[in-house]
């Protein structure tokens, strides 16, 4: 009798024993996933703030670039003419009063999307702050224009709205507007040739957008692939997941 209780109190034992490791195994186990879940060891804070904090600097210094005078003139995201205007300045050279037709208008262009680029900084740093932490970890580990395209998905249509107004604002000041729909008539009445439309507004619009997002994208891939672009502690932190 006093074995068979024996026995059975040791089954019991090793079950309980059994039971408490399982425990313990299936804590473990729920860390681990936490860890993975919260971006390999790194806070949900922390990934959160980290790409906030470098979506801050790159539109920053991409909205600060674009909007001084010769932002886009004289840089790689200068606007150029639309392709159509290529053939309607052509003939227009010949033209008494616009033979530098072309120059001038290419620099008010710019001038007006110099001038609409101050817009676009709060309008970005709303969307950052509205950045969810599955939005975040989707970014760290996306493509290396992951961040871009959230910006430009989130932001395109409130940036069109409200780039506009201020192109035309611009453009008009500049008298860009004027310019080109004289050229446009000038060259309409010309004998045999294709009728040009001289709504400017919307082309100006859309290019100085696709000009501000390539810098955005340009400052996103410099801060993905160069360490020496994270100034801060929290940043190489949360880059250094990327990089692995």
């Amino acid at each position: 009798m006093t074995k068979r209780w024996t026995f059975l109190f040791m089954m019991v034992a090793l079950l309980f024993s059994t039971d408490v490791e399982a425990q313990k195994l299936k804590g473990l186990l729920n860390k681990a996933k936490e860890v993975v879940n919260n971006g390999g060891g790194l806070s949900k804070e922390e990934v959160g703030n980290g790409l906030k904090e470098a979506l801050n600097i790159g539109v920053g210094e991409a909205v600060d670039f674009l909007s001084v005078e010769d932002g886009y003139y004289k840089s790689p995201y200068k606007i150029l003419m639309p392709e159509e205007a290529e053939k309607v300045m052509g003939k227009l050279r010949v033209v008494p009063g616009f033979s530098n037709i072309e120059a001038d208008i290419l620099e008010k262009i710019n001038r007006a999307a110099e001038d609409a680029a101050t817009k676009a900084k709060p309008i970005f740093i709303s969307a950052i702050k509205q950045m969810t932490f599955k939005d975040a970890m989707n970014i760290l580990m996306g493509e290396q224009d992951a961040a871009t395209r959230y910006l430009e998905k989130s932001t395109y249509d409130q940036l069109y709205s409200e780039f506009k107004p201020v192109i035309i604002a611009s453009l008009d000041k500049f008298k860009a507007r004027e310019t080109w729909k004289g050229a446009i008539n000038a060259h309409n009445k010309l004998p045999f040739v294709k009728k040009a439309n001289p709504d400017l507004d919307d082309y100006v619009v859309k290019q100085a957008l696709v000009g501000m997002f390539g810098l955005v994208q340009k400052k996103e891939e410099n801060i993905r692939g160069n360490a020496d672009a994270r100034p801060s502690a929290l940043l190489q932190k949360v880059f250094a997941k990327q990089d692995n």
